[in-house]
Formats: C-alpha cells, structure tokens, sequence
C-alpha cells in the first residue's frame, strides 16, 4: 500500500486532485454517445495497424469524482471534479508504446495512435526479448454496469453535509472534542476497443464514508482517536441506508453490506473514551480474533501483495517491494503458507467489492481464482504479457489503470480470506480463548520489502479473559512474518459474518498509479501471536 491511503487520517486522494470543477448534476448527463466512442476507437486502431502496431488498444475514459468533507459544525468544502480523455497502448516491433490525450477528436486520437507506435518503435531498439501476449478473443459490442441501487452523484451535496453535520453533532454530543467526516464518490465510465475486436462500454461506482473522532481527557491532558468502521465499497448511495435484516452481531453490531454512520459515530465517542482509561497491554504471546474491518489490511499487505506476479518476477518493487512467493514456491505445488483453513480467493468479479468490473482494462473478462488452497500457494495474479510466464493460456483480468492518461499494468483483484464451512459465530470463537484480544478496525502498520515480516495495530481493541470480554485495552500491536501467522489460524467464522473490507486508494507503479480493490473475511482466531506494547515511555 502506498503513502497515498494515509490511514491515521483523512486526506484527499490524488485522483480528487486532478480534473476541472464541475456541476454535479449536469455531469451525469453529459457523455458522449457510444457509437461516437466506437468511431473515435476504430480510427485509433487503423491508424495504429497501418504504423505497424501488431496489437492496439484505446481505453476512452470519463472520470467524475465528489468530495464532500466537515468539520464539527462546518463545511470544509465540496469538490467535484471530472476528467475526459483517450489512452492508446500498442505492440510494435515486439514492445508497449503508450500515448494518451485530452483532445479526443478523430485527427487527434489518429495523432495519439501514431504516437505510441513511435514510442514503441523506439523502445523495441532498447528491449531485449519482445512481449509475449496471451491469446484474448473478441467480446464484439458488449457493456457492464455496476448494479447500484441510487448514484451517489443524483444524491445532492445538501443530504450529503446534513448527514455529515448530523454524525458529526452525535459524535460532539457523546463527548468528541474534535471530529471530521466526509464522503467521497467516484464513477468511472471507461470505454475499451482492441485490435482483438472488443468494444467494452462500462459504468463503475464506488463510494467511501468516514470520520475520525477525537478526544482529550482535560483531567491529564491525554487524547485518543478513533477512525469509522466503515468501508470503501462498490455500491451507490444506498450503501448509507443500513438493512435491518443485513446486522450481523458479535461484541459490536455492524451490516453485512451496509453502513450506520450514524451508530458508528455514537459508538466511537464512546470507545475513544473508553480507550483513554483502557489498560496498557502486556505483552506476550495472545490468541488473537481478528474482526474484517482489521483482518482485510493484514491480507491485503501480507497475501495481496506477494502474489502479484510482476512482484514476484521482480519487475515491479515500488511502494510494496517485491516478494517472498517466489517461482520455486509456487512450483513445488506443496509450500505451506498457512493452515488448511487458509483459502484465499482473487475475484474481480464479487459484488459490491471495489475491484468488480465485467473486463479489466486489457478487454479480459473478469474472473474468481484461487490464490492459496487449503494453506498451499497454488498461483498468482498475472496478466496477459505474463502469462507465457507461468505456463498459463490466458490473464486473469488484473490489468487496470487509474485514469485514460495512465498506462494500463498488473494490479491486485480482490483478495479474499474464504469463510469457515462450518456454522461458527464470533462469540464461539471467543469461548475458548483463555487470553487474547478482539480486534478491529485497521490501524498503523509495516511490513518488510519482501511481503514477510510484519507488525499491525488497529483502531478497538478487547481482552478476552476466560472466553469473555473483560474491558478494552490499549497500545496494541503484533508482529509475525507472513508464514507463522497464517499457519496460526484455528479457526474461522461462517458466511453470515463475511464482510468486505478495503482501500479506495492502494499505491504502485512509477509514476505512481492509485487502485481501488476490496478484501473479504469473516472474523477469524489466530493463536499464538507476539502483541507488543506501543505506548511511548517519556
């Protein structure tokens, strides 16, 4: 993950930053036409082919992004930003030229096309081996639209501030001396033609509420935060409008597929109260059970990550570093990344995640792959230039770029810990737990530049004293390497307590490029585990 998704605090993603200032409302109406798009494609792909591409595509991309941010009883401001314009990749002389442009017109997309192709021209002089595509069919004319229920974008800025003054209200109300909340919206309407004979038409949503809450005991003057539990999504607005019968219960209430601001605010000025008077951890050793509003962070940097192939390949180290999953692991079909409960599933493909899409944006359509089988490494994320790699005849839809100015590479789907089949709630993994701690919500974290040694904190954290919760603690923190601890997990909850959680914006590349991408779980125990104590001795 990169310095991009800053998790002690609330900032405003790159991708905000970028655009003109746009009206929201006229924004969802004004789009260009598919059949233009096609035309605009076609004469990108001749003028390509007759430079002596081999291969092109053209991804045509429209970005609206929202930003609506509070503080206590204020408006900090509302930004909407929209952003237009066409990428080409081509294959020339066995190597990638990319060109990209805002003026999209068909004397300027031919200009961009021709450009690349000298791009790649001039590469292939420099390159020692040339790319190796995996054959990709044509989809023909074909569309995916994310399924939401209300565009988030239709919703107007004054019910967004009044829910975010309200949350804000409760938190100042329940004892916060500081609290800031906001919403960030995004659509991507992203259009992909190829020399394969694809033209993808696509509308994807994503969504993402938070608030960070503060407050100060004026007795000593020690202060505590607590960020929302929420998370980034793959939904419209409706993922603010909570679903009786979508609550899941444990130690704290929380919706499979929805979200309480409202109750999460009220219960973190609470809990930062609580976790100022909270005992200091001891540290030793703890069987910890890890809520998905923690557990997707450490799959995400510890699982997500190193199996990336390109991380693994070497070819990609910024941001993440490279890998510990090296080739030799992968191909003697037995290392054991964990306990037989650990199955870890890649999938572009689940609803409501942030990574869904129908084709990712090299036109291959999106799928659900194992990753770890029963705690053994059975394969990796790759793409169509790194397939022939792996002996595999086909990508697995990973590939994606962050705007139509950006070269499309390898990114991380989904990554996902697979439920428990048994039926398992939180409170029975809890019973048995001597001593351990509950956690939840992500918090400060590290990892080595090999994806294996590891430390975590997190947002709440619980004693568990004799299969009960015996009072919050504080200054917690532990540490493993990828391997030990994944073989540490005994148990995991069923599917009533699978939940998503995830990164709005997950750094990599150079330039660097921001990703979207979601991360499931159910509540899982880990035994054994190093917690340290991270209070500063002054």
């Amino acid at each position: 993950m990169s310095a991009a998704m800053t998790l002690g605090g609330i900032v405003i993603p790159k991708a905000f930053l970028f655009g003109k200032q746009i009206d929201p409302l006229q924004a969802i109406y004004d789009g260009m036409d598919v059949s233009v798009k096609k035309q605009l494609a076609d004469v990108a792909l001749n003028a390509a082919k007759a430079k002596g591409a081999t291969y092109a595509d053209v991804r045509i991309g429209r970005y609206l992004n929202q930003f609506v941010a509070t503080r206590e009883n204020k408006v900090q401001g509302v930004a909407n930003t929209e952003s237009f314009g066409a990428g080409v990749r081509v294959l020339a002389n066995g190597c990638w030229g990319f060109a990209a442009s805002d003026n999209v017109t068909k004397e300027n997309i031919a200009r961009t096309a021709e450009r690349a192709v000298a791009v790649a021209k001039a590469n292939a002089k420099i390159q020692g081996e040339a790319v190796q595509l995996a054959p990709q069919k044509g989809f023909g004319e074909v569309s995916w639209k994310a399924p939401i229920i209300k565009n988030a974008f239709e919703v107007p800025v004054k019910e967004k501030v009044e829910l975010l003054l309200a949350a804000n209200a409760i938190a100042m109300q329940n004892g916060a001396n500081f609290v800031n909340s906001m919403i960030f919206a995004i659509n991507e309407q992203k259009y992909f033609a190829s020399t394969d004979g694809s033209y993808i038409d696509q509308d994807i949503h994503r969504i993402f509420p938070t608030f960070n809450v503060t407050r100060i005991d004026q007795a000593n003057g020690k202060f505590d935060t607590r960020k929302a539990l929420s998370s980034p999504v793959g939904m419209g607005y409706e993922y603010l409008t909570p679903v009786a019968s979508e609550k899941v219960t444990g130690v704290v209430t929380r919706y499979k597929n929805r979200y309480d601001m409202l109750e999460d605010i009220k219960e973190a000025a609470s809990d930062v109260a609580q976790k100022i008077k909270a005992k200091t951890v001891e540290p030793g050793k703890y069987d910890l059970v890890l809520d998905p509003s923690h557990l997707w962070l450490t799959i995400h940097e510890s699982v997500g990550h190193p199996t990336e192939l390109d991380r693994v390949l070497g070819y990609e180290a910024n941001y993440a570093g490279t890998s510990f999953l090296t080739l030799d692991k992968w191909q003697s079909k037995k290392f054991n990344f964990g306990s037989k409960l650990v199955n870890i599933v890649a999938d572009k493909t689940q609803v409501g995640s942030l990574g869904a899409v129908g084709w990712d944006d090299e036109g291959v359509k999106c799928k659900e792959w194992n990753l770890i089988k029963d705690g053994i490494l059975v394969n990796y994320q790759a793409i169509r230039d790194q397939a022939h790699i792996i002996g595999e005849k086909e990508s697995d839809g990973c590939c994606y770029a962050q705007t139509w100015a950006d070269v499309q590479f390898q990114r991380m789907a989904n990554v996902s810990l697979q439920p428990g089949k048994e039926t398992r709630s939180v409170d029975d993994l809890i019973k048995n737990v001597e001593k351990g701690i509950y956690i939840m919500g992500d918090g400060s974290f590290s990892i080595d530049q090999q994806r294996y040694n590891f430390q975590f904190g997190g947002q709440t954290f619980y004693e568990i004293k004799n299969g009960k919760i015996a009072g919050m603690l504080r200054d917690v923190a532990y540490q493993a390497n990828t391997q030990e601890f994944w073989n540490s997990l005994t148990d995991i909850a069923d599917k009533d307590d699978y939940r998503l959680g995830g990164a709005f914006n997950d750094g990599k590349g150079q330039p660097a490029q921001s990703n979207a991408v979601s991360h499931g779980s159910a509540t899982a125990r880990f035994n054994g585990v190093n917690v340290i104590n991270t209070a500063r001795k002054i």
